[in-house]
């Protein structure tokens, strides 16, 4: 009995020492799923927007799963919450702007774009319908509210850089987090915030309502892009995640960027009424052709392949640097970014 006892117990810790290794094994990106599929959390800067449409219509399409992945997208609202919760470990990877790599090294962490989808920024500094008149330059927003999706989103990137071209402060305005989609509208038409930086869908829902909206700068063309950063490309929405995590799961990131890729592709070929059929029916919205006219002037500002133009990313730095801690911080601008794992490399 005594025997047939010490058995069982050593059977018990065997097992026991089994599970320990297996759950320390697993971790976001390297565990399987149904079927062989290797499991993968993408925290989003906010799904319903068009700069990060093409995270959601490879999911639509069915490239994650072509590719052996199960992709679970979160919708975080806004970038720098995306960005929050990959620095967190709660998501492997995060559909953000390529800003974030850059702004995040110069606070001494880490982070690695794989697959550029955006190659320009599309925002806009929109005037509220109340305020209009009041405000026609960035001047006139000194002591004003104005509404980014989230305080160190990119729109609040944005403006910040208007302001200190304005030969203002950060300070000289109140920032309110007004998210990117219906909550933006919302507000500036209700004129609780006399401007916002704010993307498409919204800005061409606000604009049906009122066609004589205000729109002060427009980085949704390569013309808007070159009055305000003197450049015609400036990459923006890219899949990044921690080098760690890329160098540990570069098999998953390469899958990753072929899908993106093969998105890309898509876009570039179909029409934005062909797109629009492939999207969730919440993010359409219920105006069909608002969201269609915004799709289709949205695809010129998609990349074709996913490549980051090493040209392109010293832009986003030297516009960038016009914050002091981005400029003193000796920025190692290829550490930002691979190309390596895109289909063609």
């Amino acid at each position: 009995m005594r025997a047939k006892l010490l058995r069982l117990r050593a059977v018990g810790i065997l097992l026991a020492g089994a599970l320990v290794v297996t759950t320390g094994c697993s971790s976001h990106g390297s565990s399987s799923g149904s079927g062989g599929s290797k499991n993968v959390t993408i925290g989003v800067g906010g799904q319903s927007l068009l700069v990060y449409l093409p995270t959601t219509l490879a999911q639509q399409l069915g490239y994650y799963k072509d590719e052996g992945l199960n992709v679970k997208l979160q919708d975080l609202q806004a970038g720098s919450k995306a960005l929050t919760a990959l620095l967190g470990g709660s998501v492997d990877v995060t559909s953000g702007y390529y800003d974030h790599t850059i702004q995040t090294q110069a606070k001494g962490k880490s982070i690695e774009s794989f697959v550029t989808m955006l190659r320009l920024p599309a925002l806009a500094l929109v005037v509220s319908p109340k305020h209009k008149g009041t405000v026609n330059s960035i001047a006139d927003l000194k002591g004003g509210k104005i509404g980014v999706t989230a305080p160190g989103s990119s729109t609040d990137f944005f403006l910040n850089f208007l302001l200190t071209q304005a030969g203002l402060s950060s300070g000289d305005v109140s920032h309110q987090a007004v998210g990117g989609g219906s909550t933006a509208v919302a507000a500036m038409e209700q004129g609780t915030v006399d401007a916002a930086v704010m993307i498409d869908p919204a800005i061409s829902e606000l604009a049906k309502r009122h066609p004589d909206l205000k729109i002060v700068d427009d980085l949704r063309t390569q013309d808007g892009v070159q009055k305000v950063y003197g450049t015609t490309q400036y990459p923006a929405a890219v899949l990044y995640s921690s080098p760690d995590w890329v160098k540990g799961h570069q098999d998953t990131a390469k899958k990753l960027a072929a899908a993106i890729v093969k998105t890309l592709q898509w876009i570039s070929s179909h029409s934005a009424e062909e797109i629009v059929a492939k999207m969730p029916a919440s993010f359409v919205g219920s105006d069909k052709a608002v969201y269609t006219q915004a799709v289709a002037a949205a695809k010129p500002t998609y990349s074709t392949d996913g490549t980051m133009d090493p040209a392109g990313a010293a832009e986003v730095l030297k516009v960038l640097s016009s914050d002091p801690a981005i400029a003193s911080a000796n920025i190692k601008l290829d550490t930002t970014y691979t190309n390596g794992l895109l289909p063609s490399s």
